[in-house]
């Protein structure tokens, strides 16, 4: 199941185990600075009129850029944010659920209550949004 070369830095120390990671660093910082390097040799090195212009998806740009937002565009995209990370959060218990419920685990119990008290304190906060009208469009 394991490649040779793993078979070997496990057997090499913990030393040795570090390398296939340092590797790994090195090739994506050798990456970063080439990448930047050819750009700035290889690049176009125009500046001009066009160049200065805000380019808007292929719009004219009207009127000026820095207007306040309402908080709740803010609110929701923090809401977003907390519901898509928290959401993250099922795929390892699912993982861990799965196995535990099929074998009959006690431990499948406490899993179940967990999430079930996860998902609980999920509500809340969305009711709670929902009841201060983060929700509601129209008053923006």
């Amino acid at each position: 199941m394991f490649d040779s070369a793993a078979i070997l830095l496990a057997e090499a120390g913990p030393r040795s185990a570090w390398v296939p990671v340092v590797l790994m660093v090195a090739m994506a910082v050798a990456f970063v600075i080439g990448t930047l390097a050819l750009s700035l040799f290889l690049g176009p090195r125009s500046s001009g009129r066009g160049k200065a212009t805000v380019y808007e998806s292929g719009m004219v740009p009207v009127g000026d850029t820095r207007r306040p937002f309402h908080a709740g565009f803010y609110l929701v995209a923090m809401i977003f944010v907390v519901f898509d990370v928290e959401i993250v959060f099922f795929y390892p218990w699912a993982t861990a659920f799965a196995p535990a419920s099929v074998e009959g685990s006690p431990l499948a119990g406490m899993l179940l209550v967990g999430m079930a008290g996860f998902v609980a304190i999920l509500l809340v906060a969305y009711l709670y949004a929902w009841g201060k009208g983060v929700f509601r469009w129209e008053q923006q």
